[in-house]
């Protein structure tokens, strides 16, 4: 039984409480205050959404605990967490899986959130599936010019806690160490790590730049968001509230889009105003050398999520197979 009991969420107040895994100002935060705006507005402010920040609920990990059991009505949980629970979801933690192309991607992700496995995969685990959403491309800020797999050698690079990661960056010869999002900067500072995995918007964010001398573009994976609700609450909904929830997330999920890009382009501009990082885009043979050197992580892959995730993984590059084909 969750924290509320058997209560009605009539009698659990108007109050819809949503965390984030990321602080005030990021793109988890547009998009929660976006979807409190709708919310609020479509339901006349007889429901008002309180959205709180990472740091005010605990981390991730706890995030996603805090909504399984009903303590958070709703939550962002990305596949780098939520892996450890639902296994499968690391599929789109996978390196050179989607298409180069961000108009084919934005088809990608609208068809994603039509599969109904991932409804299924997470109400094993008490949650609502609601939609995947992009936050923009994964970029590495080292201490070191990388170019090649060689020279993450001994390099100790923060990912996030996912089994996955650790083996795609063990792959390309680095140390990868799991932490939590908040203690990479200090981390970083007391050269208790040599780099760290996240979008730019993060990266400016959480002034990840300020400690590291390289700011690499490999275009090897977006960071994707997943939202989240209680499944008991959920359910527990009239079903004109649930209609309204869905309706709500599909139009801040087609917003959000251009939202993360503009953030991620503003951001970089804030970095390199304010920092003498050096920025390094890796060309197509030095994209090739790392998907290479990735391909045996397909295989890890498979290994953790099971048949259901070899059949997720299938079904995924076959979706994009189709889009890039569709655009050519």
């Amino acid at each position: 039984m969750g924290l509320y009991g058997c209560k009605s969420p009539a009698s659990e107040g108007r109050e819809w409480r949503f965390a984030l895994e990321e602080i005030k100002g990021g793109v988890q935060d547009a998009y929660a205050m976006r979807f409190k705006a709708l919310i609020e507005e479509r339901s006349q402010s007889e429901i008002t959404v309180s959205v709180y920040p990472y740091g005010t609920l605990g981390t991730s990990d706890q995030i996603t605990e805090l909504v399984n059991n009903g303590a958070v009505h709703f939550a962002m949980a990305s596949p780098g967490h939520l892996g450890k629970i639902i296994p499968e979801v690391q599929v789109f933690l996978l390196h050179f899986l989607l298409s180069d192309d961000d108009n084919i991607n934005r088809q990608i992700y609208r068809e994603l959130q039509k599969m109904p496995v991932f409804k299924t995969l997470y109400a094993e685990k008490g949650l609502e599936f609601l939609a995947f959403y992009p936050e923009g491309w994964m970029a590495w800020t080292t201490q070191q010019p990388v170019r090649r797999p060689e020279d993450f050698a001994g390099m100790k690079l923060r990912v996030m806690t996912s089994s996955l990661l650790l083996a795609a960056y063990q792959n390309y010869g680095a140390s990868p160490i799991a932490m939590p999002y908040s203690e990479i900067y200090s981390a970083l500072q007391l050269k208790m790590i040599d780099g760290q995995v996240n979008p730019v918007f993060a990266i400016e964010e959480m002034s990840f730049y300020e400690v590291t001398d390289y700011l690499i573009f490999p275009r090897q994976a977006q960071f994707i968001g997943s939202a989240v609700a209680s499944q008991a609450f959920f359910e527990r909904l009239p079903a004109s509230e649930q209609q309204m929830v869905r309706e709500v997330i599909a139009q801040v999920n087609d917003e959000i889009y251009d939202v993360q890009a503009e953030y991620n382009r503003e951001r970089l501009e804030v970095i390199a105003e304010r920092s003498d990082i050096q920025m390094i885009k890796l060309n197509d043979a030095e994209r090739a050398a790392f998907a290479e050197a990735y391909q045996p992580v397909y295989d890890i892959y498979k290994n953790l999520a099971g048949e259901r995730g070899a059949a997720l993984l299938a079904d995924v590059q076959a979706l994009v197979a189709r889009m890039q084909a569709a655009q050519s």
